[in-house]
C-alpha cells in the first residue's frame, strides 16, 4: 500500500458525502420551493454538484482506466446539459405565460 492510498480514500468518502448532501439539499428544494422557476434553480445547481461530487468520487475510486475515463465524461456532460435543460424549463413557463411566486403570493 502506497503513501497516496489513505488521502485518496479520505477524497473518495469526502466527495461522496459532498455529493449525499448536494442530492439531499436539490431533493429538499424541489420538494418544498413554490414555483417551477425556484424549483430549477435548485434542480440544475444543487443538482450538478451533488452528481458533479458523487461522479468525482467515482472516478477517484475507479482510477485513470477505462471506466475513470468514462466517468469524467459524463461529468462534463451533466455540467452542460444539467443547467441548459434547466433554463429550457424556465424559459417555457416563462413563454407559456406562468408568473413567478413572490412574497405575499397565496398559491403555494
Amino acid at each position: 500500500m502506497d503513501a497516496i492510498a489513505p488521502v485518496r480514500l479520505a477524497l473518495i468518502v469526502v466527495f461522496g458525502l459532498c455529493g449525499l448532501f448536494f442530492t439531499f439539499v436539490s431533493m429538499t428544494g424541489v420538494l418544498r420551493l413554490p414555483d417551477v422557476y425556484s424549483r430549477a434553480h435548485t434542480a440544475s445547481q444543487a443538482d450538478t454538484l451533488g452528481a458533479g461530487f458523487t461522479l468525482a468520487a467515482v472516478a477517484l475510486a475507479a482510477g485513470w482506466d477505462g471506466a475513470g475515463f468514462k466517468t469524467v465524461l459524463l461529468l462534463f456532460f451533466i455540467f452542460v446539459t444539467n443547467p441548459t435543460a434547466a433554463h429550457a424549463i424556465a424559459r417555457a413557463a416563462f413563454e407559456e405565460g406562468i408568473v413567478p411566486w413572490t412574497e405575499g403570493d397565496e398559491r403555494r
